[in-house]
């Protein structure tokens, strides 16, 4: 088997987006055809490089010459479209590769995406193309568009009827059809693209290698992904990072969740750690903002670029006007769910609002009363105090159905122009619907125009993220030591315990003995009360068979208590190992986490932490993240959860040691990065958080090895 150097995420894509000639093999007359389809596209916009059709009959292919083969072609082109039968695409591939050229697009489906056969031929193109330094776009894909180049490698029927306006939006897409949906829509927009990718079966240039390029090109200011899944998390996360300190915005539409690779059985973080959580984490760490709908990747899309030029939101306070009270409070419910604050106006505001509209509602939603609707100057002097109020970061306005309205309509244009000229720099949205015309003038002041109220703050809430999002400063990727993790440790909680103890995580003194007289010397060594467990390899959840007595007080009741949990283990587990019973301190006053690791497929070890205890499934308090973490980013994750404000001391309570939590987590992180090899699941559950100053330590835990049939009771 071939074994090559993968390309650099974004390498080699100027092929596709500045090709200075353009070959394509199976071309045809027939502008139906995907091997007539981009000629005809070429001609029809003006690409002003050679053309090479090419077909074994040779002649003219829509009044171009013909060759009969590409060793024909009297030069080299940048690029080849080859629209050949899976079959015949191998011996299409070699011949690119030996005349130099450097880039192709495989238009033609029958690869892996239908079955072992194609899967084969598949893979022998990727082995030419490595052998021979070129890149591969597809196969099975709709291809690609630079709109200002003019280059064509693409049969999409987005083209037909236009070519979309030049801008600064870059689009990539594993699906060729969501892809040229959101390209169609932005157009509709009146927003320009600069490139867009298509990459089908991702058997050369993923996703990855898409926003890697785009973040790279001085045309595009903003990246948009439509994703599926993800092949490659090392690529993903270098190509979003390289976005991020571009200061080029991705927006990414995640769609379906990827399986996990390896059922979560034993233990509560298996099942809480799943992967679509874990792409969203890694999204947020890298700088991306991921959307949930086609229809509010295209709001922010649209919203986000028109306000690039004088910058995203800084904050997320939020100032509403309207003309109507019952709207106000339409608006001001919406802003709250999606996470916005309704900013508090300053005196100064409300005086000058009520110099111009006494009647007017000057808290805020600010209700302005029908009168905005009558003079343009009532309206330009009730923005303009808001524009004025450094207490706002994005005013809103609502505007109904006004637009549809000629006279309305000139109301509110003649204000909106002379707010946007008097104050450029001031954020301002609106709510509205009206004819296209009419909200292409809004639009084309720098003010997005959101057709609803929800839409609008589910925008406004996406933007205010977008703003707010940055690439860690601090590396994140693990660089000590891999090494392998002793057999024993993934033996019981006992030896779970001795080796995260040895990672640096606290854990209680504890004990393990085989006899009820043992239990009670040992109770009496550690001091009472005491808790008795199971000790098991195959007993995962020990409370469930009655294998966890709590606060036993003197040495008669952990006699007892030894013969009851043996009893319960011969009864529920009898199939079970026993290592005997451990012998703990029954600790309390403080709070309980989870924290462990889960393997994702794509991203590897995976660090969660959330509400603990016999509650932690069903609260799905949870945050996650892929290991490692810092100690930054796990504080970020616990003050994230919803139980936060019981560790930072929420109605007289005392403070948590958080920052112990946190170091707690970080060291767990680095712990399954150690040993990634070796561990498939880490469940420390309950963890107990003490008051400030005092530390955690792990009350429970559990190792379950990589390519274990482990599964749970």
């Amino acid at each position: 088997m071939d074994t090559f150097v993968v390309p650099q995420a974004g390498a080699g894509l100027d092929a596709f987006f500045n090709a200075q000639g353009i070959a394509i093999i199976g071309a045809s007359d027939d502008i139906t055809k995907i091997g007539g389809r981009p000629i005809h596209f070429l001609l029809k916009y003006g690409y002003k490089g050679q053309i090479y059709p090419v077909n074994p009959r040779g002649g003219e292919i829509q009044g171009l010459p013909a060759y009969a083969s590409i060793s024909e072609l009297p030069a080299a082109p940048d690029m080849a479209i080859i629209a050949v039968p899976a079959a015949a695409a191998v011996k299409a591939m070699l011949e690119c590769a030996a005349i130099g050229v450097r880039g192709v697009v495989v238009l033609s489906s029958g690869f892996a995406e239908a079955g072992p056969d194609g899967a084969v031929l598949q893979a022998e193109l990727v082995s030419i193309a490595r052998r021979h330094g070129m890149r591969l776009l597809g196969p099975n894909c709709l291809g690609t568009i630079s709109v200002a180049q003019g280059v064509i490698g693409s049969f999409s029927i987005i083209l037909e009827q236009s070519m979309p306006p030049a801008g600064h939006v870059g689009i990539v897409s594993q699906s060729g059809n969501i892809g040229s949906f959101a390209v169609q829509n932005i157009a509709r927009r009146g927003l320009g693209i600069s490139h867009f990718i298509a990459t089908g079966n991702e058997a050369d240039i993923d996703v990855a290698d898409g926003i890697a390029a785009l973040a790279e090109d001085a045309q595009t200011r903003l990246i948009l992904c439509c994703m599926e899944t993800c092949r490659d998390a090392d690529r993903l996360t270098r190509a979003l990072d390289l976005a991020c300190k571009k200061n080029k915005p991705v927006v990414v539409l995640k769609i379906g969740s990827t399986e996990q690779g390896q059922a979560a059985a034993a233990s509560h973080t298996g099942a809480l750690a799943g992967s679509d959580a874990v792409i969203d984490a890694v999204f947020r760490r890298y700088g991306a903002l991921r959307v949930n709908a086609i229809e509010e990747l295209l709001d922010v899309a649209h919203a986000a670029a028109l306000l690039l030029p004088a910058g995203l939101p800084k904050g997320n306070r939020i100032t509403l006007l309207a003309a109507s009270g019952g709207f106000g409070i339409m608006m001001a419910d919406a802003t709250v769910k999606a996470g916005l604050a309704l900013t508090e106006l300053a005196p100064q505001t409300k005086e000058k609002i009520l110099q111009i509209l006494p009647l007017a509602g000057t808290n805020n939603p600010v209700d302005a009363t029908a009168q905005v609707s009558a003079r343009p100057d009532v309206l330009q002097g009730t923005l303009a105090a808001l524009m004025e109020d450094t207490h706002t970061d994005v005013t809103q306005i609502f505007l109904s159905l006004s637009l549809y309205n000629t006279r309305l309509r000139g109301v509110y244009m003649k204000a909106l122009k002379d707010i946007r000229y008097r104050y450029p720099d001031r954020l301002l949205v609106v709510t509205s619907q009206g004819p296209a015309d009419a909200v292409r003038e809004i639009n084309d002041l720098g003010i997005p125009v959101f057709p609803g109220i929800d839409a609008t703050a589910r925008g406004l809430a996406a933007l205010v993220r977008m703003g707010q999002l940055s690439a860690l400063p601090e590396s994140t990727s693990y660089r000590g030591l891999v090494e392998a993790l002793d057999s024993d440790a993934f033996r019981n909680e006992y030896t779970a315990k001795e080796a995260l103890a040895a990672a640096g995580i606290t854990v209680p003194r504890e004990a393990v003995v085989t006899s009820a007289d043992a239990a009670a010397a040992q109770a009496t060594l550690t001091g009472f009360p005491v808790v008795l467990k199971i000790v098991s390899q195959d007993i995962a959840h020990k409370t469930e068979i009655g294998g966890v007595l709590l606060n036993l007080a003197d040495e008669v009741a952990v006699r007892s208590a030894y013969e009851q949990i043996m009893q319960a283990a011969a009864k529920h587990a009898p199939e079970a190992r026993l290592d005997g019973v451990l012998v703990s301190p029954m600790l309390s006053g403080g709070n309980e986490l989870i924290m462990g690791v889960s393997r994702d497929p794509v991203f590897g070890p995976v660090v969660m932490v959330g509400s603990g205890g016999i509650y932690a499934e069903i609260l799905q308090d949870v945050a996650v993240q892929a290991a490692p973490v810092s100690e930054k980013e796990a504080l970020a994750m616990i003050r994230s959860l919803k139980l936060f404000p019981l560790l930072d001391g929420a109605r007289g309570r005392k403070k948590a040691d958080v920052l112990a939590a946190a170091q707690a987590l970080t060291r767990l992180s680095e712990f399954a990065c150690r040993h990634a090899a070796d561990v498939a699941e880490i469940d420390m559950n309950p963890v107990l958080v003490r008051p400030e100053g005092e530390g955690i330590v792990v009350l429970d835990a559990l190792l379950i090895p990589r390519r274990a049939d482990s599964t749970s009771e």
